[in-house]
């Protein structure tokens, strides 16, 4: 393996070979790969380099700061810190790496003897004989005799039951759970299963014996949340997953201000009860959340519930939008709520429902928190929307990096290759997301289309199944949904259950008969499982009326309308949507500039 990774855009490897040259000339391994095209982001061989590299030089040029693959590679190492950056043309550099010391060579003129570059190779110098210090001291601990092995633990956190005899306090009985598991995996000594294998146990009676083997851990843990009035009281117990005793357990009845407290008790109790070591860097990392606000977290949780229930009504992003900007009024730090605030503005703005299409408080929210993956993948949707797909791809790419279980991320990145026909890719992200995010129907709904656009059958069944339990469980608790009732509508026809399916249809067109992202989705059930072209196109007719220029080329790209493709009535449709878009843009007036 190479001393030295070197990151670079592949049209500035004329300015690179010199400085490689530098570098090998002092002795060192260099791996810079001319082989590779930049097509081949974070493949096998890229990924083993760079992990096994003592050091990491990227080269800063305009060109390569656009680069995702560069801007990747970066984080990467500037996480393990071995980053060595140089620059070129004075690049504008990426916001998350501007902290780091960055070496302009733009006279050094190919002198490996230039000031510039000889404090270039003095840090991958200091690097590599620290890298090479710390390898011989592992070999040299391996060599020792093991007395005894700190015994590994793992854990999986069942979802915490709402006693509050409120199923509206729902959203907040799992938002503790998540925010447990979030603090757990943070402990390095312990092993935690992930949120989206926890909640498969949710509202199922358990057998903690058969928990802990079928999630491959050594204990379960499993609570309770009761609020009312202001106070809470919140149980949980961890219980050995061979013996089923309990090892730990305890109830706080405390004031509803006092719950990041609490949270932080119970996390410092399980590391006690297992006799683990909490590290200064892991204990800090518990304690740090993305507020300190308890009203402002409170309803960022309602407003990612309804996010994860219902994002694509109006009623459902105006309350997403009302919450957030009441949770950021309290925490104006709170980056989390600024980028779901995001979310709720660019559907919005899908449906002509207000201007903003959420860019600035995406942008507010990396401003925060640059490594925030929910906020990268916001961005990418609003930039889909936009029609700047390559910087939309690079956005989720970015998201997919920063937290490949990140819920967001994996439907942004669904949606996105789904609109581009890569279906296979978009199966791959939704079945992550649903399996993620347990109520979310919406992604259920989207794997019916991707797998029928494949042709797979047994897909489309199971996955409508999916669907349709999910939506029945909303609409048990919300029967006016409209929009979960649509989807239940689309699920019930792929199932082959047409009848069922036209009386959803009917009675949320009843209760809703102007939300055209509804429409949009009956047209889309009516043209692939219900066959009825007449009954899709006066489905159509009202939504690509008013249709908005963001979505006209998502709904022009849907494979489910490929029977109306050569329908003149359908194209003339399109063609009216179209020249409507194109004279309203044409008598907008310019954005002022910038003073």
């Amino acid at each position: 393996m190479a001393d030295v990774f070197v990151s670079y855009a592949r049209a500035d490897k004329a300015r690179v070979a010199p400085l490689v040259a530098a570098i090998e000339a002092k002795g060192w391994s260099v791996w810079w790969d001319p082989e590779i095209s930049p097509g081949q982001e974070f493949d096998d061989q890229i990924e083993v380099e760079i992990e096994s590299a003592n050091a990491v030089l990227v080269i800063w040029t305009p060109t390569s700061v656009a680069s995702r693959w560069v801007r990747g590679e970066a984080r990467e190492a500037a996480e393990r810190g071995i980053l060595v950056p140089v620059r070129f043309e004075q690049a504008k550099l990426p916001m998350d790496v501007r902290a780091i010391h960055t070496t302009d060579l733009d006279d050094w003129r190919q002198d490996p003897a230039n000031p510039a570059v000889q404090e270039c190779l003095r840090a991958l110098g200091g690097m590599i004989a620290r890298a090479q210090a710390a390898q011989a001291g592992k070999e040299a601990a391996a060599a020792k005799p093991q007395v005894e092995k700190t015994p590994h633990y793992s854990i999986c956190v069942l979802p915490f039951l709402n006693m509050s005899g409120d199923p509206e306090q729902e959203y907040f009985s799992d938002g503790i759970t998540e925010d447990i598991i979030t603090d757990l995996s943070k402990v390095s000594a312990l092993g935690v299963v992930s949120r989206n294998d926890s909640f498969l146990y949710k509202g199922k009676q358990i057998e903690v014996q058969k928990v802990a083997q079928e999630a491959k851990v050594t204990h379960i843990m499993e609570g309770s949340v009761r609020r009312a009035g202001g106070r809470l009281r919140i149980t949980a117990q961890l219980i050995d997953g061979a013996t089923s005793q309990h090892v730990w357990a305890d109830r706080y009845d405390r004031d509803a201000s006092d719950i990041f407290a609490i949270q932080d008790e119970i996390s410092h109790a399980i590391v006690k009860a297992l006799r683990l070591r909490l590290l200064p860097e892991e204990k800090k990392a518990i304690e740090h959340r993305g507020t300190e606000s308890v009203e402002a977290h409170d309803l960022y949780l309602m407003a990612r519930q309804i996010y994860i229930t219902n994002l694509e009504g109006v009623r459902a992003s105006q309350a997403i939008v009302r919450t957030c900007l009441r949770a950021t009024g309290l925490d104006p730090g709170y980056a989390q709520a600024w980028a779901l605030m995001a979310a709720g503005y660019t559907n919005l703005r899908d449906v002509n429902v207000g201007t903003d299409d959420g860019m600035a408080a995406a942008e507010r929210a990396l401003a925060l928190d640059a490594k925030s993956a929910e906020a990268h993948a916001v961005k990418a949707q609003i930039l889909q929307k936009r029609g700047a797909m390559d910087d939309a791809i690079a956005e989720v790419g970015t998201a997919l990096s920063l937290d490949p279980e990140s819920y967001e991320a994996n439907r942004t990145a669904g949606r996105l290759a789904y609109q581009q026909h890569r279906f296979d890719d978009a199966v791959k992200h939704y079945e992550k997301a649903i399996a993620l995010m347990e109520s979310d129907v919406n992604s259920a709904m989207m794997l019916v289309s991707a797998y029928r656009a494949l042709g797979n059958t047994d897909g489309v069944l199971r996955a409508a199944e999916v669907a349709l339990k999910r939506a029945d469980a909303v609409l048990g608790r919300d029967q006016g949904n409209s929009g979960v009732m649509a989807y239940s509508a689309h699920a019930l026809a792929a199932m082959g259950e047409a009848e069922r399916a036209k009386g959803r249809m009917n009675r949320a067109l009843l209760i809703d008969p102007d939300d055209w992202k509804m429409r949009y989705n009956f047209a889309c059930t009516l043209c692939v499982y219900l066959h009825d072209t007449h009954a899709a196109l006066e489905m159509l007719g009202p939504v690509l009326a008013t249709i908005t220029g963001e979505f006209l080329p998502y709904a022009k790209a849907d494979p489910d309308f490929e029977s109306l493709r050569d329908d003149p009535r359908y194209q003339a449709m399109v063609a009216a949507a179209e020249a409507r878009l194109a004279a309203a843009k044409s008598t907008t007036p310019p954005a002022p500039e910038a003073a």
